[in-house]
């Protein structure tokens, strides 16, 4: 991925790590009106969310939905990314669900850019996992 005026990948690549280090990401995705854009796509009728961010994580398990989004969307730099984003966070049984139900989470994750791919971060193991093997 290359930085260009519709994704700033710097600022992409630190919200990552920052949501990484809170609640450890088995997957990530970048998806929206300004992906499709830098994906060549052409005009769309209906635009919806500059940004949507499906971001997947064992640790989400037990946290309340709206909490998750609310402090995963305060990391988020709108002003370095130039929009604000539409941030959804599941456990992956919690995204399988979805996936039939909300059309933005399957288009990021059908064709938006996965993140933990193209920013060559590596998913870190669960610490729910980590910490009942102790």
């Amino acid at each position: 991925m290359t930085e260009s005026a519709e994704i700033n990948e710097r600022a992409l690549r630190r919200y990552v790590k920052r949501v990484n280090e809170r609640w450890p990401l088995s997957q990530a995705w970048l998806g929206g009106a300004r992906v499709d854009d830098a994906s060549g796509l052409g005009a769309q009728r209906e635009r919806g969310p500059e940004f949507v961010v499906v971001l997947v994580s064992e640790d989400f398990g037990g946290v309340p939905w709206i909490e998750r989004v609310y402090h995963a969307a305060d990391l988020w730099d709108a002003e370095a990314m130039g929009a604000r984003v539409d941030v959804h966070c599941y456990t992956p049984d919690e995204l399988g669900r979805k996936l039939d139900t909300v059309r933005f989470v399957r288009r990021a994750t059908e064709h938006g850019l996965d993140l933990l791919t193209v920013l060559s971060i590596k998913p870190t193991p669960s610490k729910k996992k980590s910490a009942k093997k102790k």
